[in-house]
Parts: C-alpha cells; structure tokens; sequence
C-alpha cells in the first residue's frame, strides 16, 4: 500500500469557480512551485474547504494524484488545513498582496519549485502594512530567483565595478548602465550584497532609502519580462485612487 503524501506549505493565490460547487485553485507550494487544483465541494456552506482556501493564508495542503501523475496539469485536492499565524491584510497591503499574487503567476512556470523565493513571499506579507522596502525587496528576489536580474555591482556593457559615487540605472535590455537620474553605485553594490546574503530584512533596509529611485527601473524590468500581460491589480489600484483622494497609496 502506497503512504499518504505528504502535507505541502501552500499559499493561495487565485481561484475560480470550476462548477455550481468546486474551485480551481493555483497554489504556491514551497516543495513543487505553482501547482494547479480541483477543490471539489469548496463552495458549499458545510465544506471545511471553504474557510481554508483564502489568500495570504499560510495552509498546508495534500494533493490526490498519486505519483505517476506528477506531470499532470490538474491535481485533486484531497486535504486543505490553516497553518495559523498570519493576520489579515488590510487596506494598501491587501492591494499589495494581490500585487505580489498576480507577479508570480504571470512569472513563474508550474511545477517549478522556489523554496527561497517562497520563504521571502511569507515573511513579506507580514511586512507589507510598515515596511515601506517590502515590495522593492521581494521584486529584486523574484527577479534573482527567475534568472533575469543581473549583477547589480557591474555595469553591464564594460563589465566593470561599479564607482561608489556614480550615478547608474537598470535598463530591462542593457543591464546597469551609467545614468545621472539613478541611484549611486554605492547603492547598488550594497543591494548586491544584501541579495546575497539570504537575508531578507537586510535586503528591505537597503531597499528602503532608495524605494522611489527603484520603483521605475523595477517596474520596467517586470514589464519587459512580462510580455503583453498586464498586471491587472495595478490598474485596480489606480481606478481606486482615482475614485477617492483618501483611498491608499499605490507603491507597487
């Protein structure tokens, strides 16, 4: 007799309906990436399902497909438990989070494990409501993470390091190259060294002095990279703003 699988660290992040009673689901799993799922009864009100599969919710989920069917593009859900200790997000973070959803399912392929870029999404949704370097940071690890970020203590063209007081900006094509309007070299270099450290909290630091000298580079990297898909919860962001002065602050 085969042995249970075992329970997969998941985040939701989108569903649909599939019928009058079920869900599709992506799940961002630590141990397989984005892997697809039937929740078969999610929508009715006695399902146990229905309370769990929430967005920015650590879960832990077994999945029904036995191991020969490891390369199929749907997998049953066969279980779904909350992992507990995580608030909900609220106001700017919550149009953040869906931020941070929309990005990886637009940029990572299924069944394509990322188990760092998983821990660094974890930790940055407890630090998206006071952390003004929570996105800048999780963008850089992301774009590290699916191998299109380069060396950020170079410039690209000559391949030389970077001058300390230099002024330097990331062009989705070219790389770092020397610009007046970038952030210095200095900069630069310590996010490199932060990137490479693992650790997280450094890296939001050094993102935080420098969050609107990021903002534009890294938003035309991602773009470039994302083809003719349009982050549709931006756009959602800015009709919002548009309708309220009072409404929250776009950062993404």
């Amino acid at each position: 007799m085969s042995r249970p699988a075992a329970a997969l660290a998941a985040f939701v992040l989108h569903s649909h309906d599939w019928s009058e009673t079920s869900l599709i689901v992506e799940l961002f799993t630590r141990e397989r990436g984005r892997v697809v799922v039937a929740a078969k009864g999610a929508k009715r009100p006695t399902s146990q399902l229905r309370a769990v599969l929430l967005p920015f919710q650590p879960i832990l989920v077994q999945l029904g497909r036995t191991p020969a069917d490891d390369a199929a593009e749907i997998h049953n859900l066969r279980s779904a438990e909350w992992a507990g200790g995580a608030p909900m997000l609220a106001d700017a973070a919550l149009f953040s989070g869906f931020y941070l959803n929309e990005l990886l399912l637009k940029l990572l392929a299924r069944q394509d494990p990322h188990p760092a870029l998983f821990d660094a999404y974890a930790d940055t949704l407890g630090a998206l409501a006071n952390d003004a370097g929570a996105l800048r940071a999780f963008e850089l690890v992301l774009l590290r993470e699916i191998g299109v970020l380069p060396e950020l203590g170079l410039e690209t063209p000559t391949l030389q390091a970077l001058a300390p007081e230099g002024r330097y900006t990331l062009h989705a094509e070219a790389g770092l190259v020397a610009d007046a309007d970038g952030a210095s070299g200095r900069t630069w270099v310590a996010l490199e060294a932060a990137l490479a450290s693992g650790h997280l909290g450094a890296l939001r630091a050094a993102c935080r002095p420098v969050d609107a000298a990021l903002r534009t580079p890294l938003r035309a990297l991602l773009h470039y990279h994302l083809g003719p898909a349009v982050l549709r919860t931006r756009q959602v962001m800015l009709d919002a703003q548009r309708l309220t002065e009072s409404g929250p602050t776009l950062t993404a």
